[in-house]
């Protein structure tokens, strides 16, 4: 039932107004002054106002500005015994819905109400739509990195300055880059996302800047490129390390004066873009082969965010696990389902070589095929789906050592003395698997398993592995 308030200082027009609206079933309070009226706004989530115009105490233009601050969605229609069309302009340019002369005509009086309550409604289903489809996921955890990331992003976002985001595929480098924009100055511009890595080096150059109507054979119009789309807005290079040498001197030229040139075209294009980059790789090694431009690298890398490999913050598993269980499954419209102490502790300990993006997509399959609460056993029996053996059995079979039998591998446990030895072991297996699979070929291995190349020489060192050259 929609809540309505009746603000006149004349209390037959309030009774009259009240008998009329409660009769058509609608939940009806009124006034006599602005300023009570002001007060009942404030506390009370009402669906539609009708005001007076001339009052004591406080004028309803008056009552009408005042309230637009309160809740701007707040429908205002103004009663006036006195109508003249200035007044009713003057009513819509603060803000009001409609305007109506006393004594209001009947039907005209409901068909207003009815039209005004309709436009609430979809001013407040359009926002929250708009939520839903542009809404920018949290970042969800709790660990000393992820603290230090948020901390960095409430303190960057403000400014102009640029920032390079680095991190493994799927780690969460796209997110960052949201909440860069969306907490900067430019939150009500667009944000341009361009993918370099899926876009052919021969076809950069275009999407980036434009090109102009036959400047080669398959441009038949003129087309705008990603920075004047961005042109106010914040300009997303993701995977910048696979962007060509020669689109990299333009987006250079670019962040240096601020002007782009179309492909094909001669005049210059004055563009004032915010530039947030992202990669995979180690650029600084990109730069020793020859692939990368380091007088871009040093434009782009003002400030710097790593996002951590989700294996360097397993502490943070249950909590995204657990958001991923609740937004899926709302999505899917079911009951949300629970994982028990063995099964999140299953999932700390898989090797989650598709970091978030993987734990994501898993909470998903274990939605899916598990029943309502997911176990250990569901965790193992779906880890690897493509096949293969998975990691909880092949981790346990690797602990077991010659013993086969079930009860011999449950028992393998306990020569661990805490989950950290377990997942450590567990890591050091995996990474001798895939560098003993790739002949020890560093870089292939690296990308194969999608972590930098220097992060897994640490890792190398950490554990100790060593090449044995078979004679």
């Amino acid at each position: 039932m929609a809540k309505l308030l009746i603000i006149d200082d004349e209390r037959a027009i309030r009774s009259t107004l009240r008998e009329i609206l409660e009769y058509e079933n609608y939940d009806v309070e009124d006034i006599d002054n602005g300023i009570d009226g002001l007060e009942m706004i404030k506390r009370t989530n009402f669906d539609l106002v009708l005001c007076d115009i001339k009052m004591n105490k406080m004028d309803g233009m008056e009552v009408l500005e005042q309230a637009q601050l309160l809740k701007p969605d707040l429908p205002f229609i103004m009663i006036s015994g006195h109508g003249t069309v200035e007044t009713a302009i003057e009513a819509s340019k603060k803000g009001a819905f409609d305007f109506i002369s006393k004594p209001p005509d009947l039907n005209r009086l409901l068909i207003t109400v009815r039209n005004g309550l309709d436009r609430g409604n979809l001013v407040t289903e359009t926002k929250v739509l708009k939520r839903k489809v542009s809404k920018t996921r949290e970042i969800l955890g709790k660990s000393e990195s992820i603290s230090k990331i948020k901390e960095t992003i409430e303190r960057v976002a403000p400014t102009e300055a640029r920032v390079l985001i680095t991190g493994a595929n799927g780690s969460g480098k796209e997110l960052v880059a949201r909440w860069l924009h969306e907490k900067s100055n430019r939150a009500d511009s667009p944000l341009i996302e361009v993918n370099c890595a899926a876009i052919p080096s021969e076809l950069i150059e275009s999407e980036l800047f434009g090109h102009e109507k036959g400047s080669f054979t398959s441009a038949v119009k003129q087309r705008i490129g990603k920075f004047e789309l961005a042109n106010g807005g914040t300009l997303f290079l993701d995977e910048i390390g696979d962007m060509s040498l020669s689109a990299q001197a333009k987006v250079l030229r670019a962040l240096q004066e601020h002007k782009i040139s179309r492909v094909g075209g001669e005049k210059e294009i004055e563009v004032n873009v915010r530039v947030l980059a992202a990669t995979n790789k180690d650029l600084l090694k990109e730069i020793e082969d020859g692939n990368f431009r380091m007088d871009l690298y040093h434009r782009l890398n003002v400030i710097n965010i790593h996002v951590p490999h989700l294996t360097e913050r397993i502490d943070d598993i249950p909590v995204i696990a657990q958001n991923f269980l609740e937004s899926i499954c709302s999505d899917y419209g079911m009951p949300v389902k629970k994982i028990n102490d063995s099964g999140m502790a299953a999932l700390q300990a898989l090797p989650w070589t598709g970091n978030v993006r993987e734990l994501h997509n898993m909470i998903e399959r274990l939605i899916i095929l598990s029943d309502k609460v997911i176990t250990e056993n569901d965790v193992r029996a779906f880890a690897n789906p493509g096949g293969g053996t998975n990691i909880g059995a092949a981790t346990s079979t690797q602990i077991a050592g010659s013993n086969s039998s079930s009860s011999g591998m449950s028992s393998s446990f306990d020569s661990f003395n805490n989950f950290q030895d377990y997942k450590d072991h567990a890591e050091k297996e995996f990474i001798k698997f895939k560098l003993e699979k790739n002949n020890w070929n560093v870089s292939k291995t690296a990308d194969e398993i999608d972590i930098q190349r220097s992060h897994l020489y640490s890792k190398i060192e950490k554990f100790g592995l060593k090449r044995v050259d078979t004679p």
